[in-house]
């Protein structure tokens, strides 16, 4: 993998990227595609949980959302990880992962994170499996949700992801 540019900020969302963020989840072709009103309200109520790559226009390139699990308020949950296909290949989305999990350790206290993803999703089986081993932590899978689970038509089933524990030195 390539280092992260150095001409990008990482940062925490704006209500005004809601717009990018839902484009950018919408060219990945991968991410089930949320409406673009729910990016919106991410980009309010879950700034603080969630992240964006900014290019040197200042536009986001990359995102990842994520909150802290009422149940379990030392778990961040990953909802989505998107990169711009242009920006692909330098290391944007483990950037984003990095400082976004190192900020809520410091921030929240998280020592794991969680996230689910659909059998066949390399890169993001890649991305979590990469990132368990950069710091140290432990990785487990299991199906969360089923195929027969979702009311929509055909969706694969729902791996969970579960990392940690993560300590103050592994997860910067």
């Amino acid at each position: 993998m390539t280092a992260a540019r150095a001409d990008l900020l990482i940062d925490r969302p704006a209500v005004t990227d809601g717009a990018s963020l839902w484009r950018l989840a919408k060219e990945s072709k991968t991410l089930d595609l949320n409406s673009s009103y729910s990016y919106l309200l991410w980009c309010r109520d879950f700034a603080a949980t969630s992240a964006v790559a900014r290019g040197a226009d200042g536009e986001p390139v990359g995102f990842v959302t994520g909150y802290v699990r009422p149940d379990d308020p030392r778990t961040l949950l990953v909802w989505q990880v998107a990169v711009d296909s242009a920006h692909r290949g330098y290391g944007i989305a483990a950037a984003l992962l990095d400082g976004l999990t190192a900020r809520l350790a410091d921030e929240r206290g998280i020592t794991g994170i969680e996230t689910t993803i659909t059998p066949g999703n390399t890169a993001s089986e890649r991305l979590f499996t990469s990132f368990a081993e950069r710091h140290g932590a432990d990785l487990t899978r299991e199906v969360l949700f089923p195929a027969g689970l979702f009311p929509d038509g055909p969706h694969d089933p729902e791996v969970l992801y579960r990392i940690g524990p993560l300590t103050p030195t592994t997860a910067h």
